[in-house]
């Protein structure tokens, strides 16, 4: 069955990532306003300054502009914390068993597949401009989830699962895209001397090691290390996530003795990223001046732009909704009882919000300040406003069914805080969780 409630432990961390990441969306979205406005005022050369202020020591190489400490730096965060939830979930999660993970899998394929093929079409025969085919490939589940939280307050848990499920998917493939594609200038002893501190980072966590003096120095030196060799520095913070055990050791109680060091590091950080990195990065990276009406116009009809449109309002919820119903055709699956195909356009449609890691892809194929990475923005930015908009009239149209799926999942929970749906069958040892 398509859109089928999960196991309830795993329901329940998904609904509290979710709120961290709705909190951390909403400062993301005043980042991205303070920032536009800014760039857009009469203290415009204030916010430049700022953005161009140099700062770290020239001797590693790391005498960097604050936007670029944004991208590089703070995205690392960003990126470790999807790293931690990417093995987490094919570890322990739901996507662990190949029946669940396919669906939001082929979807997030197909989301990424289809808007890199448009933008292509669209920018073809425009000098330079396939660099940029991957930016309107992610979804920002950030800024998703914060519009979600004004318009689908009620959303069923199953819908809301497969969101973040597929942004998670969707963040592995951007992560690989990042470095494989965008990657120049690669100096390959510097990499290989990243996996030196990597291994001993390894090696502690590996050990249930969470001195902070200890394995903060190591990150920071893998960090340096890729930044060093060409690769973007973000994909270091993927690799130290990557790192982390899951589950608790056998001397710890195994599995069943309760969180193991990846979700512990998972509540430690996902704060700093969700309301303190990402936020700041869009503050120092959405900042673009439109130049009026006149100059909004002519940005949107740029092919780079229109590219990017394209790819995330259109693009993005034909590759979604299009490898969903293949699979549940493939598989003679069918849509959850409660649920219908306007839902999946919904949630489609959300994910077409593409901000962060656009924004990101965008400064690595055109490079910052260009002309061509202000169309970026402009384009990321009005698409995303588009994408949130049109989720909203569609999402809207459902609330009141998705108001009765609310009540029903509110009314199943029992004394114990566990839903009865999830208690399938009775054991010798009691209830049988599915």
């Amino acid at each position: 069955m398509l859109f089928g409630r999960g196991t309830w432990p795993e329901a329940s961390r998904i609904a509290e990532i979710l709120r961290q990441e709705t909190i951390g969306g909403a400062l993301l979205l005043a980042g991205a306003v303070i920032a536009v406005v800014w760039a857009n005022s009469p203290w415009s050369d204030s916010y430049e300054s700022l953005r161009g202020f140099t700062v770290g020591p020239a001797s590693w190489h790391l005498d960097l502009s604050l936007a670029t400490w944004a991208a590089d730096g703070l995205l690392a965060i960003f990126f470790f914390v999807a790293g931690l939830e990417l093995k987490r979930e094919f570890v322990a999660g739901d996507l662990r068993d190949p029946r669940r993970a396919l669906v939001p899998v082929m979807a997030a394929v197909g989301g990424v597949v289809v808007p890199a093929l448009l933008y292509l079409l669209v920018t073809s025969g425009t000098d330079g401009a396939a660099k940029g085919w991957a930016i309107p490939a992610a979804t920002d589940i950030a800024f998703a989830l914060a519009v979600l939280a004004v318009i689908g307050r009620f959303l069923p848990s199953a819908l809301r699962t497969f969101l973040l499920t597929l942004a998670v998917v969707d963040d592995l493939i951007a992560i690989a895209i990042i470095a494989l594609f965008y990657t120049s200038d690669l100096a390959v002893g510097s990499l290989l001397l990243a996996f030196v501190p990597l291994a001993a980072f390894t090696f502690l966590v590996q050990r249930r090691v969470r001195s902070w003096w200890l394995l903060l120095p190591l990150a920071f030196a893998t960090w340096v290390l890729v930044h060093e060799s060409g690769v973007h520095a973000t994909v270091a913070g993927v690799l130290l996530g990557f790192a982390v055990p899951v589950a608790r050791s056998e001397r710890a109680g195994g599995p069943e003795a309760g969180p193991g060091l990846a979700e512990h590091f998972e509540h430690r950080f996902r704060p700093l990223s969700a309301g303190v990195a990402v936020p700041i990065f869009a503050l120092l990276s959405a900042g673009v001046a439109f130049g009026g009406l006149s100059g909004l116009g002519s940005a949107l009809t740029d092919p780079i732009a229109l590219g990017v449109l394209v790819g995330l309002v259109l693009g993005k919820p034909v590759g979604i909704l299009g490898a969903t119903w293949a699979v549940g055709r493939f598989t003679r699956a069918e849509l959850d009882g409660d649920l219908a195909w306007v839902d999946v356009l919904g949630l489609a449609l959300l994910a077409g919000i593409g901000f962060t890691v656009s924004l990101l892809i965008g400064e690595l194929a055109f490079g910052g300040a260009s002309e061509a990475d202000d169309h970026v923005k402009i384009a990321v930015l009005t698409a995303s406003l588009t994408a949130s908009l049109l989720a909203a009239v569609v999402l809207r149209i459902r609330n009141r069914a998705y108001r009765r799926i609310h009540e029903a999942e509110t009314a199943d929970l029992d004394h114990d805080g566990v839903p009865d749906v999830y208690q399938r069958e009775e054991g010798p040892d009691g209830p049988v969780t599915g």
